[in-house]
């Protein structure tokens, strides 16, 4: 089973701007000042992307270069998967997510519909009303 990442879409004012961070692009790709510790489970994984304190969608891992700044580059494929929302709190730069925490892609033809402040879902899910 292969390790994912989550990261916070820093910037993104809603889902929308998700989107066109992606749209027309040949290749997406991220910076970080390291490489992960763990790249070789990696592979086949994921990158989650958080907006407004909820896991919204996917980008698969293509591969990892180092930059010859010493810096890191996380490859992505150019496509936004959506996934079930899921609440997820903020935090700085990258952090693992184990393949069975991940959440599932929304089918073909679901509608994700209108997603819930993340805020809001972890306290509904604390309820066992979500």
């Amino acid at each position: 089973m292969p390790l994912h990442l989550t990261k916070i879409a820093f910037g993104a004012k809603s889902y929308a701007d998700i989107e066109n961070w992606f749209a027309n692009r040949p290749r997406v790709s991220l910076t970080t000042r390291y490489c992960p510790k763990r790249v070789e489970e990696l592979e086949g994984g994921s990158l989650y992307w958080i907006h407004e304190h909820a896991i919204v969608a996917r980008s698969p891992i293509i591969g990892f270069a180092q930059l010859e700044n010493g810096r890191w580059s996380i490859d992505l494929e150019p496509r936004l998967i959506r996934v079930h929302s899921r609440p997820k709190r903020a935090h700085q730069g990258w952090r693992y997510l184990k393949d069975e925490d991940a959440p599932p892609d929304l089918a073909e033809g679901d509608d994700a519909g209108d997603v819930l402040p993340g805020k809001l879902l972890g306290k509904l899910s604390k309820l066992g009303l979500v």
